[in-house]
């Protein structure tokens, strides 16, 4: 149920959507190789240069006494690398204080995978101090366990020529150096309420989060998807999908999953909230209806 832009329930959980900004991409790899005349004619806000608008969008909620952020966006840290997609920054931080919560009131942070603009403010630099004098790297939630699949983790801490772009070590070394890592694998529990789920494909170990409540289901997707096309047709795939054909598959068994139990989804990259529900059409297709 919908009470506000980006507020819903799920049982008696309240999710809340936040954002830290949005960013343009060029259009063409977000839609890999599906030709241009198929997927122009779905995009609304193309630019002179070919590029469409990507949301940042993570989520919070409480479960069991545990304030739990899922992704935290692309952070402060490394503006340089999105000059060639410009950002129109948000502030995930000042959102969180503007429904009072502090960082060090989050106690568990998910994230779907590590790259850049999933984990940004995973970290965060500290005030320089005369004392001091650099900047220093911190972790920006300082009680929160972070939980992260160990293959992405690892994946993340060995980069090939075609990944060490996007994983960038200031996002990840003070969460294990600060003794807030916790690795984990395949399935995992977080609270009865909160499930970490595989959902392989835009990474190897890419994942996504469940949450129900009360008989209500509530899929956070991750990067499965950065379109809406791409989540109605599961052929369409990003150029950034390591391995495309198991994007398809995941695909099709959240997409299956979301209609069967008509699930609340929530993606990161669709405009603000990316928030909404898969159906069918008479014909059997698929369609997302945002909320």
């Amino acid at each position: 149920m919908t009470e506000a832009r980006g507020k819903y329930r799920v049982g008696s959980l309240e999710l809340l959507v936040l954002s830290d900004g949005t960013f343009r991409l060029d259009a063409g790899a977000v839609f890999g190789v599906v030709p241009r005349p198929m997927w122009e004619p779905v995009v609304d806000d193309l630019d002179e240069s070919h590029r469409t608008s990507l949301g940042l969008n993570c989520l919070l909620l409480q479960s069991e006494e545990k304030t739990i952020l899922i992704e935290t966006g692309v952070g402060d840290k490394g503006r340089e690398a999105w000059l060639a997609s410009p950002l129109e920054r948000g502030n995930l931080l000042s959102d969180l204080a503007a429904h009072g919560v502090r960082p060090e009131d989050v106690d568990i942070v998910i994230n779907t995978h590590l790259h850049a603009d999933h984990c940004g403010w995973n970290t965060r630099y500290l005030p320089a101090t005369e004392d001091e004098g650099d900047r220093k790297l911190a972790t920006t939630f300082p009680r929160a366990r972070y939980f992260i699949q160990r293959g992405e983790w690892e994946a993340a801490r060995h980069p090939n020529e075609r990944t060490r772009a996007t994983y960038l070590a200031e996002n990840l070394n003070p969460l294990e150096e600060g003794g807030q890592l916790e690795l984990v694998e395949g399935e995992t529990r977080v609270t009865s309420e909160v499930v970490i789920i595989p959902s392989p494909g835009h990474t190897e170990h890419h994942a996504s989060v469940v949450v129900t409540s009360g008989g209500e289901v509530a899929l956070y997707v991750g990067d499965i998807a950065q379109h809406r096309a791409q989540l109605e047709r599961l052929a369409w795939v990003s150029a950034f999908d390591v391995l495309p054909l198991v994007s398809l598959e995941t695909k099709r068994r959240l997409m299956e999953r979301a209609i069967g139990e008509n699930a609340l989804v929530i993606s990161v990259h669709l405009p603000f909230p990316g928030a909404g529900r898969m159906t069918t059409t008479p014909g059997g297709r698929r369609r997302w209806q945002p909320l």
